[in-house]
């Protein structure tokens, strides 16, 4: 178990300056009271699939309740548009998904399958075209697409009881998108750099990427030749001074890299809240900035020491899960923290499930809870795409694309491309969770200000005064997340402690330790 943070560098961490062993400075000189930002980027559940009918549970007995607290706001949800439950424009009626169907089968999220299913507003082709997994008498049958229901099946607050109890606490968005349409990759690329244009090997693409293939400069992943020009947020961090790091479970090799012998990443985790089913960790598309030769650590270097972490050094800030816990214990935590669960808790259908994402959920924020850092910083929790699950909101359209291979016209086409001029880049895309943890976020708030997942670049680069010019990146566009704050409390907002396995709230002073034999 880790130990909470005792040292007595806590004062310092209160000054308006932290200079570690290597000269860095963490930069003080912020817009807001905001110091650190940390980023929990998660995988594949669209806004409806996780908050359909928030805040009200069914509440079955064996289950944990959920009893939301007096004047809970309701979102853009089943609740507030209860016809979409018994007359949905598509095949199915969405439909509840107990906790005893937590493994669940991945849908289909690419790019054009994504805009079909959306159908120019109609919003009523998602069985038909990501719609995978079909339940039929509660029996889950993956790979059969025989009608693919699943893709109309929610979650409420017995399943996903940790993140409901966080919104109860703190700010929720009910109009974040994901920036484009499309898988995994997009939604990392667009996280630190607003711009999926331009790759050595575009994806199938007009020259931007539209799924998933892993970077050329990484060992532990496939072969390919994908690389991207220009600059990213990790650059704009480096010019300030401003610590930072991505911090990837099964980041470390289980083979060292040697001349001649790239590194080999096979580190498995189980899901442990369920079956004790082994996978890989690390996903060598889950690693953004190792697309980019200024920000790439190809050999997967460890930091030489725990001083390095989140300044220049041989691992160039792309680190193992394992260094964020050392460097939390070690008051050296980076000003700007992005973390990659294992694939095992990542919320993942099929590599993960819904109670071991909560796992991690609730020990990362309970660690930050227990922590001097609480005081100072905001914990951002969002997802990479909706892995095509049903999401009523039809996103507005900004930057198009007229792609005739790639892009379905109701959607996306008819009109000269966005940004750029890149083709392959529509979006938005698909309504997704966002949630803001920090004592400077308003309480039991549902912010119905429209963003992406740029927004939280944006937020960063607004922070902390960094320059980024590149007029193709949706950041240039990209909403603000400004009303989910409330920087005149004086971060009054108190931590809570949610419980790993059930998501129930815990009094803080008896908070569970967390376990890091999983990371």
């Amino acid at each position: 178990m880790t130990k909470i943070l005792t040292t007595t560098l806590v004062g310092l961490l209160m000054t308006s300056l932290f200079l570690s062993s290597s000269g860095w400075a963490i930069a003080d000189d912020t817009s807001t009271p905001i110091k650190h930002v940390v980023v929990i980027f998660q995988e594949n559940n669209s806004f409806d699939h996780y908050f359909g009918t928030y805040p009200n549970a069914l509440n079955p007995a064996g289950e944990p309740a959920f009893t939301p607290l007096p004047n809970t706001p309701i979102p853009n949800n089943y609740v507030s548009h209860p016809n979409l439950l018994t007359n949905n424009p598509n095949e199915y009626n969405p439909f509840r998904l107990d906790r005893s169907q937590e493994i669940l089968c991945d849908e289909d999220n690419s790019y054009t399958a994504e805009q079909i299913a959306y159908d120019g507003g109609l919003v009523d082709k998602f069985v038909q075209e990501t719609g995978v997994g079909e339940i039929d008498h509660g029996v889950i049958n993956c790979g059969s697409n025989s009608n693919g229901n699943q893709t109309m099946g929610y979650y409420d607050g017995n399943s996903v009881t940790g993140l409901w109890n966080m919104a109860q606490h703190f700010a929720m968005s009910d109009n974040t998108y994901g920036t484009e349409f499309g898988a995994t990759l997009l939604g990392h690329i667009n996280l630190i750099s607003g711009d999926t244009s331009g790759a050595t090997e575009d994806a199938v693409g007009g020259g931007s990427l539209i799924a998933n293939i892993d970077a050329s400069l990484d060992d532990c992943g496939k072969p390919a030749v994908t690389l991207l020009p220009g600059k990213n947020l990790g650059d704009a961090l480096n010019d300030k001074g401003v610590t930072w790091g991505w911090f990837s479970a099964g980041f470390k090799p289980t083979t060292p890299y040697s001349p001649g012998h790239p590194a080999k990443c096979n580190a498995q985790t189980k899901r442990t809240a369920t079956d004790n089913a082994s996978s890989t960790a690390y996903g060598a598309h889950y690693d953004p900035f190792m697309y980019y030769n200024s920000t790439a650590n190809p050999h997967h270097l460890p930091p030489a020491s725990i001083a390095e972490i989140g300044n220049n050094g041989q691992a160039n800030h792309q680190y193992d899960l394992s260094d964020f816990w050392v460097a939390v214990d070690n008051n050296n935590l980076p000003a700007v923290t992005f973390l990659k669960a294992p694939k095992s808790e990542t919320g993942h259908p099929n590599d993960s499930s819904v109670l071991d994402e909560q796992v991690f959920l609730a020990n990362v924020t309970n660690t930050i809870a227990q922590s001097p850092y609480w005081s100072s910083t905001v914990v951002f929790i969002t997802y990479d795409d909706s892995d095509g699950w049903y999401d009523h909101q039809m996103p507005k359209v900004v930057n198009h694309s007229n792609d005739p291979v790639n892009d379905f016209a109701p959607t996306c086409g008819g009109k000269q491309a966005g940004l750029g001029g890149a083709e392959d880049r529509c979006g938005p895309g698909p309504r997704l969770p966002l949630l803001v943890i920090s004592p400077y976020a308003k309480s039991n708030f549902i912010s119905h200000s429209e963003s992406d997942q740029t927004s939280i670049m944006k937020f960063i680069l607004k922070n902390w005064h960094l320059d980024f010019d590149d007029k193709k990146s949706f950041v240039n566009i990209a909403g603000s997340l400004d009303d989910m704050f409330d920087f005149g409390n004086h971060g009054s907002n108190p931590a809570i402690c949610i419980d790993p396995k059930t998501g129930e709230i815990d009094p803080l002073s008896s908070c569970p330790k967390v376990e890091l034999s999983g990371y």
